[in-house]
């Protein structure tokens, strides 16, 4: 069996796919997890979810 890798999401993409991504990755429903990500945003001030998602937009692969 082949180990799963990260990639952003083309098919499940709102802005760039990192949420998209991160769901296909751990089996969830990319509208809950883009939700769960924008929870998480406004409850820690904003700044480290964004620039979490910055980053990963730059080190996390578009898929194939």
């Amino acid at each position: 069996m082949e180990p799963k890798k990260l990639y952003r999401s083309r098919s499940n993409s709102m802005i760039s796919g990192v949420c998209g991504g991160l769901a296909e990755y751990v089996g969830m429903d990319p509208t809950i997890m883009r939700l769960l990500y924008v929870l998480l945003s406004i409850f820690s001030a904003g700044f480290p979810g964004l620039l979490f998602y910055i980053i990963a937009i730059l080190i996390i692969p578009l898929e194939d």
